[in-house]
């Protein structure tokens, strides 16, 4: 039987991750945001991926006209490269999708950036 003699438990880290993504709704009647989730992640490839995910759940639910926007995003290789140049250089990237009564806004923050 093996057994250990070290009593120490591996370290954690308690330092953020450098990439914070969120998704919020605004609607007119509200005064504060309504929070559609949230994810800190290590790379801005990981951080476009959310992104991508949360703007494919948001127009999925959108009316054909309002998720159209969101569609297209959602098949631009260029802004997307775009994105990650912003990411990568410490710029937040955010991405505003609209309806009649809300706005949805879903944007990824590298840590240190201005929020």
């Amino acid at each position: 039987m093996l057994t250990s003699t070290h009593t120490e438990t591996p370290e954690v880290s308690t330092q953020p991750l450098p990439y914070q993504c969120r998704a919020a709704a605004y609607t007119l009647d509200e005064v504060r945001p309504i929070p559609l989730g949230s994810h800190d992640t290590a790379s801005p490839r990981l951080a476009l991926h959310w992104l991508r995910e949360r703007t494919h759940h948001i127009t999925d639910q959108l009316e054909p006209a309002y998720a159209r926007p969101g569609l297209h995003w959602l098949t631009d290789e260029a802004e997307h490269e775009r994105a990650l140049t912003y990411l990568a250089s410490g710029t937040e990237y955010q991405l505003t999708l609209h309806d009649d009564s809300t706005r949805y806004v879903l944007a990824i923050y590298p840590l240190g950036a201005a929020t």
